[in-house]
């Protein structure tokens, strides 16, 4: 919010959850007077029952940095992926609902083998131990054909490999300790703001997407009555600490980062320092 008051620029978040209207506390949204203040993209643009696509976010950030006004755009938070679906070049597998309700049915095993039978070298390019990896790699074989052998030898695919940004960018990450004091210290003012109630408000709402947002699955079967609350906002607490770690690997391998600490008062300064062309 400091650099972006400073330099004039907007803020586009990449949180994947932050698109859906109403996930307001357990997606740690700005608040409207900081959207008032700053101008926000890509949040509060879909109903949480629907699907929301890594496909359409693309779409739709890079349609609002290519017609925004303001001299900077600031890609902020959130899903490494979504991160990369803006800047980089990336490669979408053929989707079809009826196809993945279908794909749904089968077992894992089967789904191996019809990848085997097609593509030989599907192991090479398909985590067969990620059974979501192997359920789209099957969707992308039976609505387009597209093997993954063939999938990864595209141009796209192999710059998206070398770090090779469509749109070029300056980026920090932030390094910051006691990672697991913040989470906790983080999901206690969630719940003291009503996160358990947003939950249930928003239950009969919640989309395939959007059911699986940290924080919203685990406290889910506490609003079912399938476990209490101390064990719901336990488990959201660690699948918190899980995704924090997943995030930081994720944009650890990024070469195109700088690394700042957090607790570094002069790291705004650094930022709007290093960031000038």
């Amino acid at each position: 919010m400091e650099i972006a008051e400073r330099v004039g620029a907007e803020i586009l978040s990449v949180d994947s959850m932050q698109v859906y209207r109403g996930m307001d506390i357990g997606t740690a949204k700005p608040t409207p007077d900081e959207r008032e203040r700053v101008r926000h993209h890509m949040i509060d643009i879909a109903e949480p029952q629907e699907p929301f696509t890594v496909a359409r976010f693309r779409r739709l950030a890079r349609q609002a940095i290519e017609h925004t006004t303001a001299p900077v755009v600031l890609i902020v938070g959130g899903s490494g992926l979504h991160f990369r679906s803006v800047v980089d070049p990336m490669v979408f597998r053929p989707f079809d609902p009826q196809v993945r309700a279908e794909i749904e049915k089968g077992s894992v095993e089967e789904l191996i083998r019809e990848l085997e039978a097609a593509d030989p070298d599907a192991g090479r390019y398909v985590d067969f131990s990620n059974p979501r990896r192997v359920k789209r790699a099957v969707e992308a074989l039976r609505v387009g054909g597209v093997t993954p052998s063939a999938l990864a030898v595209t141009e796209e695919r192999r710059r998206f490999h070398e770090y090779r940004p469509e749109l070029p960018f300056v980026g920090f990450g932030i390094d910051t300790d006691n990672i697991e004091g913040r989470v906790e210290e983080r999901l206690a003012t969630m719940r003291r703001a009503g996160l358990l109630e947003e939950v249930e408000r928003l239950a009969p709402r919640l989309g395939p997407t959007a059911a699986q947002a940290v924080g919203y699955k685990q406290l889910l079967p506490v609003v079912r009555g399938e476990l209490d609350v101390e064990s719901g906002f336990q488990e959201a607490a660690r699948a918190t600490l899980r995704l924090v770690k997943r995030q930081r690997t994720f944009f650890r391998r990024d070469p195109r980062l700088k690394w700042l600490d957090g607790n570094d008062e002069t790291a705004v300064e650094t930022v709007l320092r290093e960031a000038r062309p």
